[in-house]
């Protein structure tokens, strides 16, 4: 019987090979993480301490941010190591539970996002109603929905990936264990995995993107037949940072996941996955809190708050 695998650790090649350019990189991607860390675990105490932030909209914001935290965090650090110590080597489960834990919570994040479009939809279209529609209990269902679909999505394809043998090269030709650059090492024929792994995600990405679609169209009728101009602009300012959000989230995953692997470009591959597993989960609390009044005046509530108890 042929061995599941003889392939015990995994060499990452990283972002770079040039010397010159590995203390810039690691400078820029650890301001990048401070920020990340800072922007969403601040939003997710900042909502959790101010109860005029209790609501389903910051709710689902503030499991955005969470999800935005763990997936840059199952990478981040990984390769902050590695451009400081030089170490590319990364064991077999390490590697598999790095695929995994950003899996997760990527795939949380893509149901998270359909989530927060539904609540928009009901708060725009169906305003008298919404109280009622997005109750605590629907909120906490959509979000255990979003977690238990984005942790079964990533074993799936994490079991998947690793269940092929790895018996040749070991060089990972990319800075951390995605699953299209680990699945090209196997000696197995990975015709149908990788098959499977298209369809299956494509079917995640376009649900939840057929769910926001749907709920925009509506919200765009619901504008058009508004008369009065301060309430066209109160609900097109609650929908435009969670657009902007979707936007460049699946600009990039869809770029990354949906063509064939043998028809991505391995820089272009790096490029693209530094944007969405580090610049995204930075920008997003950016996006959100600095056009929210609500969230500014929180922040600013807390921090004289913490002042106050300094001070006495």
């Amino acid at each position: 019987m042929e061995n599941r695998t003889e392939v015990t650790e995994f060499i990452l090649l990283g972002l770079t090979n040039v010397p010159e350019l590995l203390v810039p990189l690691f400078i820029m991607i650890t301001l990048i993480y401070l920020i990340n860390v800072v922007g969403n675990l601040g939003m997710v105490l900042l909502i959790l301490l101010d109860s005029h932030l209790h609501t389903p909209m910051y709710f689902f914001l503030g499991n955005l941010s969470l999800a935005d935290f763990c997936y840059s965090s199952a990478v981040t650090p990984t390769t902050m190591a590695g451009l400081l110590t030089g170490s590319k080597v990364i064991s077999y489960h390490a590697c598999a539970a790095q695929t995994f834990f950003f899996g997760s919570f990527a795939s949380v994040e893509n149901l998270l996002l359909a989530a927060m479009a539904y609540d928009r939809y009901s708060a725009v279209c169906k305003p008298l109603h919404y109280t009622t529609t997005m109750t605590s209990t629907v909120c906490i269902c959509l979000a255990v929905g979003c977690y238990v679909g984005g942790f079964l999505n990533a074993s799936f394809h994490t079991g998947e990936t690793f269940s092929l043998s790895f018996c040749e090269s070991n060089v990972v030709h990319h800075f951390f264990c995605d699953i299209p650059a680990v699945m090209a090492l196997s000696c197995s024929d990975r015709h149908v995995n990788e098959q499977v792994l298209v369809y299956v995600a494509s079917f995640n990405i376009f649900f939840a993107l057929l769910v926001i679609l749907v709920s925009y169209l509506f919200i765009f009728i619901n504008l058009l037949k508004m008369s009065s101009s301060v309430g066209y602009q109160k609900a097109l300012s609650t929908c435009a940072s969670h657009f902007a959000a979707v936007s460049i989230f699946y600009g990039t995953i869809i770029f990354m996941y949906i063509p064939p692997s043998s028809s991505h470009s391995m820089d272009t591959d790096k490029i693209a996955s530094v944007f969405y597993t580090m610049v995204i989960p930075m920008l997003n609390p950016v996006v959100y809190s600095l056009r929210n009044k609500e969230v500014k005046s929180a922040f600013k509530k807390v921090v004289k708050k913490i002042s106050l108890m300094i001070s006495s």
